[in-house]
């Protein structure tokens, strides 16, 4: 706290906050938002300490994105400062990425009733705050792309989008495949995000891939399938780039890791195929979120006879 021209200030990050020129009011004020804005900051700090522990890894690189974004914008606020209108603002400056609005909302959600429950404030102002609409990604990989994209590739990423088609599964899942995981009738797999496990059928196709994957090894056999050489687990954001530099060097736009689980679900359902099987969802609901037929049904209007 600082004095300046007759008045005290609280001096945080370079901003100046009056508070008043009497100094025994001034000094309530100070240690009032002190010890509040810490208070909303340790919220914080404590929901990514038990999520570290409590949610998959995936989930919790969202959480700690949006986490940041968010106590760098509330930091100056006490808990039963913050209003509906406050979050609504605030959320209202990232309405360019609703995806990620929608996550800090979700983690601006739980803190507040973390906030609830310490008797930090009596309502969770998030609640009567509206999610934003999300574009359900519709892009679908054709055949042809994915042909240019595998002939672009370099043999790494090549092993690991065909895994990742051959297999329909979660990309973080294919790269965490295990040697150990695969035998003669097919390979093993526990889904990060549900706990589910089950066996995609081995294929001469998957087959095939699996021992090119195998080759780039060498002599070595590393504990994972997809790993790098040092024998760690490949990194998302790696495998990410990687993609991204041989789509831009197969001409092609717009392709995401996910899109070849979206693409081996919806091949797997016009093949005949169980695409919620394959997926390893528990609804119907949540697999339609994946499929992208596109073909328009040819449909037949009534006849009229004279």
């Amino acid at each position: 706290m600082y004095q300046k021209h007759g008045a005290y200030y609280l001096v945080k990050h370079n901003r100046w906050t009056n508070l008043g020129k009497n100094l025994p009011a001034a000094l309530a004020e100070y240690a009032r938002r002190i010890t509040a804005s810490s208070g909303l900051s340790e919220l914080i700090d404590e929901f990514l300490k038990d999520s570290r522990r409590t949610v998959k890894s995936n989930t919790l690189r969202q959480y700690e994105q949006a986490a940041r974004t968010v106590q760098a914008a509330f930091i100056e606020f006490a808990p039963d400062q913050v209003c509906p209108e406050h979050i609504w603002k605030f959320l209202q400056h990232h309405r360019s990425t609703p995806n990620m609005a929608n996550r800090m909302r979700s983690v601006l959600k739980m803190v507040f009733d973390r906030a609830v429950l310490a008797g930090q404030c009596a309502t969770n102002p998030v609640t009567s705050v509206p999610r934003f609409s999300e574009k359900k990604r519709d892009r679908y990989i054709s055949d042809d792309e994915y042909t240019r994209l595998i002939e672009a590739a370099s043999p790494t990423l090549r092993v690991i989008i065909n895994m990742a088609y051959l297999t329909g599964q979660r990309i973080g899942d294919v790269l965490k495949i295990k040697q150990s995981d695969i035998s003669p009738d097919g390979i093993t797999v526990v889904q990060e995000k549900t706990g589910k496990k089950l066996k995609v059928a081995m294929t001469p196709t998957l087959e095939e891939n699996i021992r090119a994957a195998r080759r780039l090894h060498g002599r070595i056999t590393p504990t994972y399938l997809l790993g790098q050489r040092n024998g760690k687990i490949r990194k998302y954001k790696g495998v990410r780039d990687l993609l991204q530099r041989y789509v831009d060097k197969a001409g092609l736009d717009d392709i995401h890791l996910h899109d070849f689980r979206a693409k081996a679900i919806t091949d797997a359902k016009k093949q005949g195929y169980d695409p919620q099987a394959l997926a390893g969802h528990t609804t119907e609901a949540q697999t339609v979120r994946y499929l992208r037929d596109k073909e328009i049904p040819l449909v037949y209007g009534p006849s009229f006879r004279q």
